[in-house]
């Protein structure tokens, strides 16, 4: 997220003017941020998670989005783009817009060196708004590491990390498994 925002405006104001702009930006309390394009390693990363998931998920009632679906937390008041998200039983979307869902189930965001500590902070406490949201998943694209939070059944959320290209997370809020060897291909190569 950039540092200074461009201006403050309503969410529907943020819609109309995404809706007309080339690139990305996020909103965050009434104020637009634009979004830096992403690495070609935060890219593989990302792809690589969409890839497995979808496969896994197809016929099963889930959807996976790229970064090109925005999510909405209203009670956080951010509209943002996932770097994926997933989706079961029927999506949710914002009344004008069929790009912005409201529901998602599953959220990975790919962690960038500008953007590490919002993402885990708060961003993750905006996402935690979403009262569908069951698990958040953080990815390193500079080394094997992944940080999988799971929303537990008093509210709390529980924390796993894996740092090995062995490792494989079970991902229970979508039905999936997501090998690390399969998120980290041509992105790390372990060491021989």
């Amino acid at each position: 997220m950039a540092s200074e925002p461009l201006h403050r405006v309503s969410v529907e104001e943020y819609l109309a003017l995404e809706g007309r702009s080339e690139t990305k930006s996020e909103y965050l309390n009434g104020e637009i941020f634009s979004m830096a394009g992403a690495s070609r390693l935060h890219n593989l990363t990302a792809g690589n998670a969409f890839a497995a998931l979808h496969q896994q998920l197809r016929g099963r009632g889930c959807e996976a989005y790229t970064n090109d679906m925005r999510v909405f937390a209203p009670a956080a008041d951010l509209l943002t783009y996932p770097d994926v998200m997933v989706v079961c039983g029927d999506p949710q979307l914002t009344d004008e817009d069929i790009d912005t869902l409201l529901n998602p189930t599953l959220i990975i965001e790919v962690l960038s060196p500008s953007t590490e500590s919002y993402d885990r902070g708060k961003k993750f406490a905006s996402y935690r708004t979403i009262s569908s949201l069951a698990e958040y998943l953080l990815l390193a694209q500079d080394r094997i590491f992944a940080e999988h939070y799971v929303k537990q059944p008093n509210g709390g959320w529980l924390l796993t990390e894996a740092n090995r290209v062995e490792d494989v997370l079970d991902l229970p809020s979508i039905g999936c498994t997501l090998a690390l060897r399969d998120v980290y291909d041509r992105v790390i190569q372990p060491a021989q």
